[in-house]
């Protein structure tokens, strides 16, 4: 049941993010999983230091640095033989799922999507005036987004435009794929790779005012009416094309809708931690 709170071959192009890596020193001792943060598009590690004390706070002894994504992430999993946590905020939560569909013998314990438009974004903010000032409008993006060239960008691998749902499925190089949307010979494994997680954590709420529909964060989206489908009645839920509806039904996904929260405050906030996230860091 799903618990609900108040509070590889293709090209991966969501690039650019660093890592916020929480090591534990004293894991024998207290018995902590090391936590690693992923920040979103315009965060780095500064956006982050309120949501590193509190992890300090719960888990005294933990060391704080900045890697290189890539680089340094599987080491750590390698060298942690309980297991370790994902945090992962905004795209952020995008490019974990690459993570974890792709890596074969990851040890992921609790995957945390803070935010993240795990069903694609669709919507006029002011992110995606930053991006395209002259296709502001969200009817117009797909001109660029769904291209060679738009593809290279990262706002466009999770954009999601209901109208234009052939061209999303031809196009999209990273969400469509994630989703089992467009069908490729890794499906199976992606899928068994993404079931190796212990605990699915969902997070977000109405007032973020970027993540657009709101719901994306929950794994609902928009049909061509604009009208939201709920996540049990998307159609690579019902076909379990990535595994969610298995961890659904293993009683491991945790669903927590907060209100009063914008986008850029989820990771500073100490509701949103004691609340939603502290529970699954054990």
């Amino acid at each position: 049941m799903i618990e609900e709170g108040v509070c590889s071959s293709h090209r991966w192009t969501l690039f650019g993010l660093l890592v916020l890596l929480c090591g534990v020193n004293l894991a024998d001792t207290f018995g902590y999983k090391p936590v690693i943060i992923v920040h979103g598009l315009f965060d780095g590690p500064k956006q982050f230091l309120m949501m590193s004390r509190l992890i300090q706070e719960a888990h005294p002894g933990t060391n704080v640095s900045v890697q290189a994504f890539k680089k340094t992430l599987y080491p750590i999993m390698q060298e942690a033989e309980n297991g370790v946590h994902l945090i992962c905020f905004s795209q952020g939560g995008l490019i974990c799922r690459g993570l974890l569909s792709t890596l074969p013998d990851h040890n992921v314990q609790s995957f945390i999507s803070l935010s993240s438009p795990q069903a694609g974004q669709y919507g006029d903010t002011e992110i995606l005036k930053l991006f395209f000032p002259h296709y502001y409008l969200k009817a117009r993006v797909f001109h660029v987004c769904y291209s060679s060239v738009g593809q290279k960008w990262s706002i466009c691998n999770f954009w999601n435009d209901p109208h234009q749902r052939e061209r999303f499925l031809k196009s999209s190089n990273y969400l469509s794929l994630l989703n089992g949307e467009r069908p490729h010979r890794e499906m199976t494994e992606w899928r068994k790779n993404f079931l190796h997680i212990n605990k699915l954590v969902l997070i977000g709420g109405p007032d973020d005012g970027v993540i657009t529909p709101l719901e994306s964060s929950h794994f609902g989206f928009y049909d061509f009416n604009e009208t939201i489908v709920e996540m049990k009645n998307q159609e690579w839920y019902v076909s379990d094309s990535f595994g969610l509806k298995t961890l659904h039904a293993r009683g491991d996904l945790a669903v927590y809708v907060l209100s009063g929260v914008k986008h850029s405050y989820w990771h500073s906030n100490e509701t949103v931690f004691r609340s939603c996230i502290e529970e699954w860091l054990t």
